[in-house]
């Protein structure tokens, strides 16, 4: 049986990630560690908190007397490094954190790695380590790394650490950078989820700019499989970029949901744009496709309205999150645009 540590494991991608392989599969044990930050929800987990195969703990990967205390109690196989601060506006408002989170708990789990050996670190990085491309182009694993915002910044640290401790240590790590996610559980302060909250709710839609910033969209069970597939088979060493050739741009999508909520154009709001704010993303995933034969199972028309029916259908999730300290963020974040 895989005893696996995965931190961050309450968030958006985690969460998904552990609900996804504790209902496909009963050869695993999950250990999920998270601090409860105000992104990490344990009502994302609902459905799986009473199996037998999954143990919650409360805790900071920066606690290392705790990081240890868990790799000698559980003999951890496989560790897949989902935790961080993973916003880019909360970082352009302070950047402490996410290095605190992002470099520092990166460097005590492989610390811990190195001291107690494992199978596979996984690390969950981000395609915006890459910093921000022209009209052409395309992310490769070889793309220098320039990042430009103090979160992608604080991400490209820990990766550089990562394949540190393998050349230096053979802590055998994989590195996985994925484009955009979207999908249930995701935090509104994210573009999609912020864009179906607001026209619910019948306010303003906040764009940065003329909108025309281009993402890479991928729906998260899709990335889930890709890391699943990545421990199972991913190359010692190695970098694996994850996206699913779709790439909008930002306008195109907050239109896309008024339509689907039968909403007026009218509701969009250009708002001045966020500093640094990166022009394009878009990643060449042929690597993880031709050396694990992954390949995405959504379609983004079919994903998106997924996604959207969801937070249709959840309704007494999202309304406990965007009360209290939601609502002091998003003054602070928009209020002066």
């Amino acid at each position: 049986m895989k005893r696996i540590l995965v931190t961050g494991g309450a968030g958006f991608i985690g969460s998904n990630f552990i609900n996804y392989m504790l209902n496909s599969r009963d050869d695993i044990l999950i250990v999920n560690l998270d601090k409860l930050t105000y992104a990490g929800n344990l009502q994302n987990l609902k459905a799986v908190e009473q199996n037998p195969n999954y143990r919650f703990v409360r805790g900071d990967i920066v606690n290392d007397e705790l990081v240890s205390y868990l790799f000698q109690k559980h003999e951890f196989s496989h560790v897949i490094n989902f935790a961080a601060e993973s916003h880019v506006d909360r970082s352009i408002l302070g950047s402490e954190i996410f290095f605190r989170s992002n470099v520092l708990g990166t460097n005590v789990l492989l610390e811990n790695a190195k001291r107690f050996g494992l199978e596979k670190f996984v690390q969950i990085s981000t395609d915006e380590v890459y910093g921000s491309l022209g009209p052409v182009g395309l992310f490769e694993e070889t793309t220098p790394l320039q990042p430009n915002s103090p979160y992608a910044a604080s991400k490209a640290a820990a990766d550089m650490m990562v394949l540190a401790f393998h050349h230096t240590y053979h802590v055998p790590v994989v590195i996985t950078r994925c484009s955009n996610n979207y999908g249930p559980y995701q935090f509104p302060e994210k573009l999609i989820p912020l864009m179906i909250l607001n026209t619910l709710n019948g306010k303003k839609l906040p764009v940065y700019g003329d909108g025309l910033n281009v993402r890479d969209w991928i729906y998260v069970i899709d990335h889930n499989k890709a890391v699943e597939l990545v421990m199972e088979k991913g190359k010692i060493g190695e970098v694996y970029n994850i996206g699913a050739s779709t790439e909008k741009p930002n306008i195109e999508i907050v239109k896309l949901i008024l339509r689907a909520l039968g909403k007026s154009e009218s509701m969009i709001q250009y708002v001045t744009d966020r500093p640094g704010h990166d022009r394009r993303y878009a990643i060449n995933s042929s690597k993880i496709k031709n050396e694990l034969g992954w390949q995405p199972d959504h379609t983004f028309e079919t994903a998106i309205q997924e996604t959207i029916d969801w937070y249709l259908r959840n309704e007494k999730w999202w309304k406990e999150i965007i009360s209290g300290d939601y609502q002091n963020y998003y003054k602070l974040q928009y209020s002066s645009r």
